[in-house]
């Protein structure tokens, strides 16, 4: 099979067209959400929810945070561990499933968690009983009948209900099933996840494959990620990158086309940037998300927002949004390299873009 040659140039254009981020914007919200596989719906507000800041950014003022509440609440989108992914695509994850706590040989702590839930099966049954009564409910709604309670160092400590619920959404017995206010409501997996079952291997095979399309270029293999994984394993064709060591593979559907940028300002939990191995690799860019950090040790902000240039990564723009204000604190852009005027101006209509759509009064928009 061809190796592709690719520059460092070609690579970041690939990974770019792929995440929806070059000039052509995609159609709407499910259009969005099917290409890209999957949006992180991470609740933190520090500017906008995550999946929020991730549509904007592709679909600019078109898009409204209602847009996906409403998707959520009618299964027109569906949330699996934490990330919004298109109905289509919950059948490749049923297999995987039946399969938990996973395919043997099991690990110790796999054992453990396997003992666990069957140890409270009665509290299990109880769950599945009051949902296929009333459901959706939330979790504060339900049983906890367990007769052995989740021992944790962390703030899961004794809330059974909570890790139950997370286990039986691994093993394709409950399924996420929109909001109630702030409250995540769940229901039956049954009235909500697809009937067509697709076998394990085959499932992974298409799994690697809508991976590897909606990011453009991947590692065969990367270490483990929580929630999803960085590889892609055999799918595409090989490729090795100009400067980088190492094989990559690549959708070669998406190789030698156009390429038109523009200047975007992305979640931290962009998939673009999610992964930090591969934005350092690809566009020499170094980041980490410092809200856990002590602020006297953030270099960058609480909650730095990425800013896209073409195929470059060219800075982190750190603003908050008081809501109770009114306005859209810029508190500092800070340059990886030197902003020309033309990159100045274009980052500056995107805060103004931001604020406008989150409907407050910018704050500051002076680089730095």
């Amino acid at each position: 099979m061809t190796v592709h040659q690719l520059s460092r140039t070609d690579a970041r254009r690939l990974a770019v067209r792929a995440q929806l981020l070059d000039a052509h914007r995609p159609a709407g919200m499910l259009d969005v959400v099917r290409r890209l596989t999957l949006v992180q719906n991470d609740q933190t507000a520090a500017v906008a929810p995550s999946a929020d800041l991730v549509l904007w950014s592709r679909l600019g003022d078109s898009y409204s945070p209602g847009q996906l509440r409403d998707a959520l609440d009618e299964q027109t989108l569906l949330e699996l561990h934490g990330f919004v992914r298109p109905p289509v695509d919950l059948a490749l994850h049923t297999a995987e499933m039946a399969e938990w706590p996973g395919r043997p040989p099991l690990r110790e702590w796999q054992e453990e968690l396997r003992e666990w839930v069957a140890a409270n099966n009665g509290c299990r049954l109880d769950i599945l009983a009051r949902l296929r009564a009333d459901g959706p409910l939330t979790s504060r709604e339900l049983p906890d009948t367990c007769v052995a309670p989740w021992r944790s160092s962390g703030w899961t400590n004794n809330r059974n209900v909570t890790k139950l619920l997370d286990f039986l959404v691994q093993r394709g017995e409950v399924a996420a099933a929109g909001r109630r206010g702030k409250d995540r409501l769940w229901d039956l997996a049954e009235r909500i996840y697809p009937d067509e079952v697709v076998p394990y291997e085959e499932a992974m095979r298409l799994r690697n494959e809508r991976r590897l399309r909606s990011l453009g270029i991947a590692r065969e293999r990367a270490p483990v990620s929580p929630g999803e994984p960085n590889d892609v394993r055999a799918a595409g064709e090989p490729a090795v990158v100009e400067g980088v060591k190492g094989r990559w593979r690549v959708d070669p559907e998406l190789l030698d086309q156009t390429f038109t940028g523009r200047t975007a300002l992305l979640s931290p939990l962009d998939r673009l940037v999610l992964d930090r191995t591969r934005i350092a690799e690809l566009f020499e860019f170094d980041y980490q998300l410092e809200m856990y950090k002590p602020a006297a040790e953030r270099r960058w902000g609480y909650w730095a927002m990425p800013i896209l240039h073409g195929d470059r990564l060219v800075g982190k723009l750190d603003a908050a949004a008081d809501r109770r204000a009114g306005v859209l604190r810029v508190h500092a852009i800070h340059q990886d390299t030197p902003f020309t005027s033309a990159i100045t101006a274009e980052v500056r209509r995107e805060i103004e873009a931001l604020a406008e759509w989150l409907r407050l009064t910018l704050v500051g928009t002076s680089p730095r």
